[in-house]
């Protein structure tokens, strides 16, 4: 099974990188509300029961990392 964990700052926190591309694009023109970036990290697992845990334990800070996970 291929797990996808989407990780983004937590709403409200600094994010010079987002705010970076936001102003680049506002620059070009474009209409631009607001803009994330984050980081998808994908596993492969046989057994995705644990995958919360491998999530929570070690791949995000949850101070100030928000995540979803996709199957």
């Amino acid at each position: 099974m291929r797990i996808r964990v989407l990780i983004t700052p937590k709403a409200g926190l600094l994010d010079p990188e987002g705010r970076a591309v936001k102003e680049m694009l506002l620059d070009r023109g474009y209409s631009v509300k607001d803009v994330r970036v984050g980081k998808v990290v994908e596993i492969e697992l046989e057994d995705a029961s644990k995958v919360d845990e491998i999530v929570k334990n070690y791949l995000v800070n949850p101070l100030i990392e928000d995540y979803s996970i996709e199957e």
